[in-house]
């Protein structure tokens, strides 16, 4: 009888790993559809009502118009407009500087340092962080995220020979920290390889 039950809890148990992962994903992905939607519903109101799959092309207009917005930011022009905006209106955003680091780095558009992968030494032990600047006497401000959550974590100003540029993409080191350190030796071994 108890082989029964606990035959049943680790078939539910085991069919609820599978199912919860597939259900959440499917909210995920209905939550940003919808948020697509609202966010293109200006544009869909502004074409014509014969027109077949309004909000599809409102989608289409939409990443068009993102397309010659990147082709313009390319130019000499584009780029000093950029830098203007960014300088008199977005730099006043909170978090907007990072948020702009963060997915430049993300994106392959490594810039700078900002979000620049490292292992610090705290407690006696490497910890996977982030870089967030380096100040003129060499020490870095940097953050070490919490796990599984990249996105949060605490900030720490250390010495030079404390942190240790990795070299390595920074979504392998949001992998590693998002899976509880799972593949952290990749870091390890990109630290010792980094000049």
């Amino acid at each position: 009888m108890k082989s029964l039950a606990e035959f049943a809890k680790t078939t539910l148990v085991g069919g609820m790993l599978v199912i919860l992962p597939i259900y959440l994903s499917i909210l995920l992905l209905a939550k940003a559809l919808s948020g697509i939607l609202a966010l293109v519903s200006p544009v869909t109101a502004g074409l014509p009502e014969w027109l077949p799959f309004r909000q599809l092309a409102a989608i289409g207009i939409v990443v068009a118009f993102c397309f010659l917005v990147g082709l313009a930011v390319r130019t000499g022009w584009g780029r000093r407009a950029k830098r203007s905006a960014d300088r008199i209106l977005l730099e006043k955003i909170p978090g907007y500087t990072l948020l702009r680091g963060f997915s430049g780095r993300f994106a392959g558009r490594e810039e700078s340092e900002a979000f620049a992968v490292a292992l610090v030494d705290l407690e006696e032990g490497l910890v996977p962080a982030f870089v967030i600047e380096q100040h003129e006497d060499g020490r870095y401000t940097v953050m070490v995220p919490s796990v599984p959550t990249p996105m949060a974590g605490s900030l720490y100003i250390l010495p030079p020979e404390r942190v240790h540029l990795v070299n390595v993409p920074l979504s392998t080191a949001l992998n590693v920290i998002s899976r509880w350190g799972a593949g952290s030796r990749d870091l390890v071994q990109a630290m010792y390889r980094t000049p």
